[in-house]
């Protein structure tokens, strides 16, 4: 296990994930997601409060877990329609492991958030608002060049796997677009990841199903640029 995360820091994936899938790969993929995506998330929450950070260290990992659970089976399908040869199983493997590169990724971004963090516009100070959604656009582009060199990665290995460019480039967007849907409105659902404001510290909110993950991000951009 010890092997296959010192291979994950790299930022290499191994074909024997896929060709002999097994107990420690799992575990090792797991153990990964809950260090690297613990560690951002507390990075995420403690520009409203330490205790949204110890919130946000918890729920980050519960994301990345519910997004792979949640889109098992649609992913499963579409590796079998797009002809890549992948059973169920590898398939879910193939995800899990994409989604261990991006938290290590994440982890290693930790200190730059921080100091983003603190050179934002704090809490107490009347431009709140700005600090807020700097964060929130902050994050949003970190995560997002963390799941692209992810899935970088994930593209070699269906490649190799499959043996044809154009069979892989499809399995992976096909991935990637519903993982990027149910992610994203799943982030929506189990905020406060950063907490806002105006808000209390909450580990849940009590509307989760109001508004959604694309109107907070263009209000934040609108916040900040215009």
């Amino acid at each position: 296990m010890i092997k296959h995360l010192k291979t994950l820091l790299r930022g290499e994936v191994d074909a024997r994930c896929l060709e002999k899938p097994n107990l420690r790969w799992f575990i090792g993929y797991c153990i990964a997601i809950v260090l690297g995506s613990s560690v951002y998330g507390a990075t995420i929450g403690l520009w409203r409060a330490p205790l949204q950070s110890v919130f946000t260290a918890i729920k980050f990992p519960l994301l990345i877990f519910l997004t792979c659970i949640g889109n098992g089976a649609v992913n499963g399908m579409l590796a079998q329609v797009l002809g890549s040869g992948l059973s169920f199983r590898q398939t879910a493997f193939a995800i899990l492991m994409s989604f261990a590169v991006a938290s290590l990724i994440l982890g290693g971004f930790s200190p730059i958030t921080l100091f983003i963090l603190y050179n934002a516009p704090p809490l107490a100070s009347e431009h709140a608002i700005i600090g807020h959604s700097v964060m929130l656009l902050a994050h949003v582009c970190v995560i997002a060049f963390a799941g692209v060199m992810a899935n970088r990665r994930l593209f070699g290995l269906l490649r190799k796997m499959n043996g044809r460019d154009a069979t892989a480039l499809s399995v992976l967007f096909s991935w990637l677009a519903g993982n990027l849907f149910l992610g994203a409105q799943l982030a929506w659902n189990l905020r406060p990841f950063i907490g806002s404001p105006q808000l209390a510290v909450q580990f849940l909110r009590d509307d989760p199903l109001r508004g959604n993950f694309y109107e907070a991000v263009w209000r934040a951009f609108r916040h900040v640029f215009l």
